[in-house]
């Protein structure tokens, strides 16, 4: 069961200070979760995520958006304005399908389902190396 997610996108620290940074905010932080109770501390499994520098993905129209986003490979940050969501790589394994991916996507941007059709959407991509203990 999650129990928080809170990162950075891009470097803005050296990694050891990120880590240690977004461990904590994650777990006391997160403000959809509760924080960690003492009791809790010795069941949480942790994951960290090392992600590569977001790309602009370019495509001409929502299908070749479709045909290029790669499931399982691509970290995905869909923006438009001040409206902005991301979803890790692994988030993949809950949202295979890239339609119900994207959708889910744009929900969490506070946008509509279909807002990854409009032009004006902005799609970067990036890949994760992620370790968990």
């Amino acid at each position: 069961m999650l129990r928080g997610c809170i990162g950075t996108i891009e470097p803005i620290q050296p990694l050891t200070d990120g880590v240690v940074d977004n461990a904590l905010n994650a777990a006391f932080r997160d403000p959809r979760f509760p924080p960690l109770s003492p009791e809790e501390y010795d069941d949480v499994d942790v994951e960290v995520s090392l992600l590569t520098v977001p790309e602009i993905l370019e495509f001409h129209d929502s299908n070749d958006l479709l045909d290029k986003l790669q499931p399982g490979v691509h970290g995905v940050i869909l923006s438009k304005g001040w409206h902005r969501a991301t979803f890790l790589p692994q988030v993949w394994d809950q949202l295979p399908d890239k339609i119900t991916f994207i959708e889910h996507l744009c929900q969490k941007a506070g946008m509509g389902n279909d807002c990854w059709k409009d032009s004006g959407v902005e799609v970067r991509v990036y890949t994760a190396e992620h370790f968990s203990e």
